[in-house]
């Protein structure tokens, strides 16, 4: 057998909840340690290009347990644990565990060489957008019949709700709109997460969401 597609042998130990409570603890510290750690933090745990030039390779994963505000955090681990229980329930713990960071850390890194080719060398990136991005094409690859109410009102099937939120981040990185937000990341997650499936998985994901399941 392939060793890259050799498959972890089935857990499901609630991966998830172990990365939303990091995530909530590193907030926490950020929010109610004080300026001055939370400096420290942001320093240390923030990708940022010229830091990694420098050996702060640590960052590529750390990065994606930083928050900058509640709204940030929130979003992300409620889409995490909406999204991402299911698709470690299909997955398994191990195989979760792997997707989520392999495409957060390869997000990491595709957004280090934007930046760094654009002289952008001292930007902060920070949340897990990325990764969860990944998990919520995962979702729909594997739900793709499931229906998403976004904003808890308009009915969208999985695949329609992934597909258009790539066709809005590639619009924003285009035209250079919603700045502050880590367009290109999100892109990433997107990108590696349909590189996963095709390399480890040997899944075709355009033929699960567009209802070709053979």
């Amino acid at each position: 057998m392939n060793i890259i597609r050799k498959p972890f042998r089935y857990q499901n130990n609630g991966a998830v909840y172990w990365i939303i409570g990091i995530n909530i603890l590193i907030f926490a510290a950020t929010q109610f340690l004080g300026p001055e750690f939370r400096r420290f933090l942001t320093t240390r745990l923030c990708m940022i290009p010229v830091m990694v030039l420098k050996g702060w390779v640590w960052t590529f994963v750390s990065y994606m347990f930083m928050h900058g505000n509640f709204s940030h955090i929130i979003f992300n681990m409620l889409a995490l644990f909406v999204f991402g229980t299911q698709v470690e329930r299909y997955m398994g713990s191990r195989e979760f565990v792997l997707f989520y960071f392999i495409t957060g850390i390869l997000a990491g890194v595709f957004s280090f060489i934007v930046y760094y080719l654009t002289g952008a060398y001292w930007i902060f990136l920070m949340g897990a957008s990325g990764a969860v991005f990944a998990v919520e094409l995962a979702y729909a690859v594997f739900f793709p019949d499931s229906i998403i109410y976004l904003w808890g009102i308009l009915p969208l099937r999985a695949p329609v709700m992934v597909l258009g939120f790539t066709a809005l981040e590639l619009f924003f990185s285009i035209t250079g709109r919603n700045t502050g937000v880590a367009h290109f990341t999100h892109l990433a997650g997107f990108g590696f997460a349909w590189l996963y499936f095709l390399i480890r998985l040997g899944m075709n994901p355009w033929r699960r969401l567009t209802g070709r399941r053979k």
